[in-house]
Parts: C-alpha cells; structure tokens; sequence
C-alpha cells in the first residue's frame, strides 16, 4: 500500500482489553505468509489470539460476568 504525502496516517486505536481497531481497507500478511484482506472502513485486530476467526477480532477476549456462568446464583 503505497503512501502518498496527501494521503493522511493510517489510524489504529489501541485498547488495553481488546481488540486494535484499524482504520480499512487492509491487507494482513500471517505469520505463514497467507494474505487477508479486508475492505471494510474499520476492522478489529485480535490481539489476544483466542478469535476462532483470527487475525479478526470475534470478542472471544471478552470476560464473561459470574452471572453468565452455569450454576452461578442470580
């Protein structure tokens, strides 16, 4: 993706808890050298590595609350 000097910087929002927000479109190279790519305006990044849909975010990172749980008391 070629960077013109018109072109403004590419954002990506960081959460401590959560996924990198990228703004799109964007092409991902893994680590065995596959290509993903997107178009969408935004996309979020797993950062956590728990994504069954990974380098996309599926918010498996999120903690899930006791009431959430089997057998926790209401």
């Amino acid at each position: 993706m070629p960077n013109s000097p018109a072109e403004r910087p590419r954002r990506i929002v960081a959460h401590r808890e959560g996924p990198m927000l990228v703004e799109g479109p964007v092409e991902i190279v893994l680590e065995d050298g596959t290509t993903v790519s997107s178009d969408r305006f935004c996309v979020a990044l797993c950062t956590c590595r728990r994504s069954r849909v990974f380098p996309w975010c599926d918010t498996s990172h999120r903690r899930r609350s006791p009431a959430a749980r089997p057998g926790a008391d209401h």
